[in-house]
């Protein structure tokens, strides 16, 4: 089990970001990802492991002028 966003979340052995995202059909276009005390940047999500009992964070691109 994992916390996203302070939510429980399923986990499973081997799951990544990229994984994660598309469990949660989310459309959103995250620039960086928390996991515990650990950013990770778009480029890697697909690489990137999540350990069970992870907190983790989805932190939304932000743009402006």
């Amino acid at each position: 089990m994992i916390r996203v966003n302070g939510k429980r979340q399923s986990w499973y052995e081997g799951m990544s970001i990229k994984d994660l995202l598309e469990d949660l059909e989310d459309s959103h276009h995250y620039a960086v990802i928390r996991i515990n005390d650990k950013h990770v940047s778009r480029p890697y999500f697909e690489k990137t492991l999540i350990p069970d009992n992870s907190e983790v964070f989805l932190i939304s691109l932000i743009a402006g002028g």
